[in-house]
């Protein structure tokens, strides 16, 4: 059985590979981890789009909830972080190879962090931008 992400709890006792999660079935690269700061992208392909050719916004949602989720465990390990609330509007469609989004710790407390991400194309234009709230929570004893 592989290691299990920093802060990440046991599933069934079972470690689902990153490659096979959502992170890793669309692509997402973290390029830059600090406790106030993050960056992080996904290329471009098919398997982010709708059935309209635009990226999908779900794929915006999840790679700011996956930075701001990785940036705040690296600040509070041995804590648990998780997502609670993510709110992300998307404002164009994006052109080139990449999207890449770049994220600062707003608020960053006991029990929640709040985090702020742009999310911008190859021309460095604005195509969604996104609000990820993380609960902050003691791992329990005998937690691995």
């Amino acid at each position: 059985m592989t290691d299990r992400p920093v802060g990440m709890p046991a599933v069934g006792g079972e470690v689902v590979a990153e490659a096979d999660c959502l992170d890793g079935v669309l692509g997402f690269e973290l390029l830059e981890l600090g406790s106030d700061h993050v960056v992080g992208r996904f290329p471009i392909e098919d398997r982010v789009r709708q059935r309209f050719g635009l990226v999908h916004g779900g794929a915006y949602a999840a790679l700011a909830e996956m930075l701001a989720t990785e940036a705040t465990v690296k600040a509070v390990h041995p804590d648990a972080a998780m997502g609670i609330s993510n709110d992300t509007s998307f404002l164009r469609g994006a052109r080139g190879k990449w999207i890449t989004a770049r994220g600062r710790a707003r608020h960053r407390g006991r029990t929640l962090w709040v985090w702020e991400l742009d999310h911008t194309d190859d021309e460095a234009r604005l195509c969604a931008v996104s609000r990820v709230t993380i609960a902050v929570r003691p791992q329990r004893v005998g937690d691995p």
